[in-house]
């Protein structure tokens, strides 16, 4: 049996998170109650569409069919890599950590949009 663990949250990162407790309840509640409205507007808020979508989701759960953002259509790339690059370029996009903790590598956005446009190019050819 195993025994439940909990772990206070240190202040300095409540006083820094990006959003509150009161907040985060209220957009919990609202993704439940209205879960189109409220991913619709997620997605406006958070990513960049090429061509916005007719409708939010789509599901069948008895045959295991979920569809999400029917119609729309936008770049994943982009909305990773390219939307950051002219305030980020120089901030660290990815860290990544080898199976020795000791050897690690910081990759900013500038450098992580060379390698990617790199490989882009690469399928091009």
């Amino acid at each position: 049996m195993k025994k439940e663990v909990s772990y206070k949250t240190p202040q300095n990162i409540i006083d820094n998170a990006n959003i509150n407790e009161v907040d985060f309840n209220e957009l919990y509640k609202e993704s439940l109650e209205n879960p189109d409205k409220f991913w619709g507007e997620q997605a406006e808020k958070y990513l960049d569409w090429y061509q916005k979508w007719t409708k939010v989701q789509e599901s069948d759960f008895s045959k295991g069919k979920f569809s999400w953002f029917l119609g729309g259509k936008l770049n994943a790339s982009y909305n990773c890599i390219d939307r950051h690059l002219k305030r980020n370029r120089d901030k660290t996009a990815i860290i990544w950590v080898g199976d020795d903790p000791k050897v690690q590598k910081k990759i900013t956005y500038k450098q992580l949009h060379q390698e990617v446009s790199r490989a882009a190019n690469g399928l091009k050819e």
